[in-house]
């Protein structure tokens, strides 16, 4: 990945800033969020039944780090009660595709990946 002689090798770069970026938008429940909301804007209580498996702590923190990074927006909506929605930011747009094509990847070569599993744990 650092190969100076590609001429778009800067771009390329892993370092301490795209390190952090890339954890906190890969993380464990950011992908999940960021699909739910590529698809359409969610109020907080929608998207713990989109994603049954998050808790209410681990979706705060997740909103909080997405909101921060600029991937998702907190729009507060003129309503009796006063609520909250989340929407894909237009940076978190930008990366609809790609979180389509990690899930699809995913699918597409889980197979194979719990059989290597299988047979490294099989020879240690």
């Amino acid at each position: 990945m650092n190969d100076t002689s590609h001429p778009d090798a800067d771009l390329l770069q892993v370092d301490a800033p795209h390190r952090e970026l890339l954890d906190q938008v890969l993380d464990k429940w950011s992908l999940q969020v960021l699909d739910e909301l590529c698809a359409r804007p969610l109020r907080f209580n929608e998207l713990r039944r989109a994603i049954p498996v998050v808790g209410q702590k681990s979706l705060t923190a997740t909103l909080r780090r997405l909101e921060r990074n600029g991937m998702i927006e907190r729009v507060v909506l003129q309503s009796r009660p006063v609520a909250v929605e989340y929407r894909i930011a237009p940076v978190g747009n930008t990366l609809n595709q790609l979180i389509d094509a990690l899930l699809r990847w995913t699918t597409e070569n889980l197979p194979q990946v719990e059989r290597a599993r299988e047979r490294f744990d099989s020879e240690t």
